[in-house]
């Protein structure tokens, strides 16, 4: 996959000094741990936000900040001009968009010019539903676009960055949509990169997201087999960060508790990036790839072992736990 552009972009607080009268209303759908500090980032940058959520505590917390809350995504898609959705999976993305009460269960035609959907789902599922907010038409037409256009934009980063507004987006999509809503990025992240046409930003997540669990895999049976060999994983660490198998898993996010100081290991493996998330992603990579019948035993065999890792209690435990709970990895003392 090619990565046409990457564009650095300047710090959120910059975004203020720009009109948010350019995308009008923004509605957003989901309003999770990422969309909600997502969503939240939109507001303090000044745009004008109603949000949707099945959750109605969260709705209420909106609420109670004085934000606009709808009881359906249709309701958000026809006082928006543009649409941002953060979803669990690839079917709640379909019935958000396209299922009762959802985007198009309106009709023709549309008045959001642009939709951006920042989950990480499979990228036959963004082709689609970007084939059908294509085939519609706007009620207002808007410096030339005669139909509403979809960018696909998971974000790399997790629940820190989405906090503080330093998120990487992977875009697919039309690169003039793309073009038209930097801004928007810049108002909850740091980093845009553009992968081509529609599709390719999930294709790129699951592509990123599968070679972080492979990598993590790797690291954590390196530093098992040490620690059974009478190796320190400390000392293993230290020569592969100075080494060629220095990587993300040893030198940002070791996996062995005690190694390092503010990662999710050093905490029991509370927070971070959840394993059953890393599971669904595998999960993702692995139907892709059949898919297209491309052969990936290493797809195959890391999504055995995070489903595994899920079905013995550890869903919630943060990935980097496959050391201790599946290679019985111990702490460093």
């Amino acid at each position: 996959m090619a990565m046409r552009s990457l564009v650095k972009l300047k710090p959120k607080l910059a975004c203020r000094s720009y009109s948010s009268s350019l995308f009008g209303r923004i509605g957003f759908i989901g309003l999770g741990t990422m969309g909600s500090r997502m969503a939240d980032n939109l507001i303090k940058a000044g745009y004008e936000v109603s949000v949707h959520d099945i959750n109605h505590n969260v709705m209420k917390m909106f609420s109670d900040k004085g934000i606009l809350t709808e009881d359906s995504p249709l309701k958000v898609a026809e006082t928006s001009d543009v649409v941002i959705t953060m979803l669990p999976s690839s079917n709640h993305v379909l019935d958000v968009y396209t299922g009762q009460n959802g985007f198009l269960s309106g009709g023709n035609p549309l008045r959001p010019w642009l939709f951006i959907d920042s989950s990480t789902i499979d990228p036959q599922t963004s082709r689609k539903v970007s084939a059908a907010v294509s085939n519609c038409s706007l009620i207002h037409k808007r410096d030339g676009w005669k139909a509403p256009a979809m960018l696909d934009a998971p974000v790399s980063g997790g629940v820190l960055a989405a906090e503080n507004g330093t998120l990487t987006f992977m875009v697919g999509g039309p690169e003039e949509a793309y073009t038209a809503s930097k801004l928007l990025f810049l108002s909850m992240g740091e980093n845009t990169i553009y992968c081509g046409g529609s599709g390719n930003g999930a294709t790129a997540k699951i592509c990123n997201n599968l070679a972080m669990a492979i990598s993590m895999l790797g690291v954590s049976e390196a530093f098992a087999l040490g620690q059974s060999l009478g190796i320190a994983a400390s000392t293993l660490t230290k020569i592969f960060n100075s080494s060629s198998a220095r990587c993300w898993s040893s030198d940002t996010y070791n996996p062995v508790p005690g190694v390092m100081d503010g990662v999710p290991s050093s905490r029991n493996y509370i927070g971070g990036f959840a394993s059953k998330l890393m599971a669904k992603d595998l999960n993702l990579a692995a139907a892709s790839a059949k898919e297209t019948g491309f052969w990936c035993p290493l797809t195959s065999q890391a999504e055995k072992i995070f489903t595994e890792l899920c079905n013995n209690g550890h869903e919630a435990k943060d990935f980097s736990c496959v050391f201790r709970y599946y290679y019985s990895g111990k702490d460093e003392q």
